[in-house]
């Protein structure tokens, strides 16, 4: 299954994160089918911290229950699984650490050149949300502040021009504020591979309004671990927009 060209396709799309050291094994059942049934276009998988041995088992529950391309986004180089579809091998363009640039990816490259996985070098941005997130403290970086549109837009495209598949903007789980409107909308006009949000989402219009601002992809995840049966919400909201 080749996962990246769904990601180019026409239309907004949806993804829902599952962090594997939250839900039970029927929690997890239960939410792949019900994003399924509302046609959830992506799964991703991962955490800043992981702290129980669920990656394997997790992936293995969601692939059995829906059909769903599940993705690994990984929150550090020991979140490595076999099991997914495909892995987002994210450089943290935003910050200056250069662990997160390139080298922790020297640490993963020979289990994920032997995995079979599809590997979508992915350009991951964190915005700053208001507060201080789980992945600004464990990746030891400062976010782009949220009114330096700017700062993002150039962060971006350079991302871009070293070869990232895609842009991913993150305001972080647990956000207290979402990407703002307006610098999704200048990344998105100043880069030509797809643009993924996530952070600080919490009901489908604020979903609707961050795809309509040019995100191609809207990720979900704490306000599903909450209200799965909003996800059918949700995506409508996106899929609509």
């Amino acid at each position: 299954m080749d996962i990246y060209p769904q990601f180019t396709k026409p239309g907004k799309k949806l993804a829902v994160l599952v962090d594997p050291d939250k839900p039970s094994d029927d929690q997890v059942v239960q939410l792949a089918k019900r994003a399924e049934k509302a046609g959830v276009d992506f799964i991703f998988v991962g955490g800043s911290l992981l702290t129980n041995d669920n990656l394997d088992s997790c992936i293995r529950l969601l692939k059995a229950s829906s059909s769903i391309p599940v993705v690994l986004f990984p929150g550090n180089s020991l979140q490595l699984s076999g099991k997914a579809d495909a892995f987002l091998l994210l450089s943290l363009i935003s910050g200056r650490n250069a662990e997160m640039l390139i080298g922790r990816h020297v640490i993963a490259a020979p289990f994920l050149k032997l995995s079979g996985l599809e590997i979508i070098p992915t350009g991951y941005m964190l915005i700053d949300s208001g507060k201080p997130t789980t992945v600004s403290y464990m990746s030891n970086s400062i976010p782009i502040p949220s009114d330096k549109n700017d700062i993002a837009m150039c962060t971006a495209l350079a991302g871009e021009m070293l070869g990232m598949k895609l842009i991913f903007m993150d305001a972080g789980s647990g956000a207290l504020s979402p990407v703002p409107h307006e610098m999704i909308d200048l990344v998105c006009k100043s880069i030509n591979v797809p643009l993924v949000v996530g952070g600080g989402i919490k009901t489908p219009e604020m979903a609707a309004a961050t795809a309509k601002a040019g995100a191609d992809v809207v990720v979900i995840g704490n306000t599903l671990e909450k209200s799965p049966e909003l996800i059918e919400a949700f995506a409508q909201a996106v899929h609509s927009a």
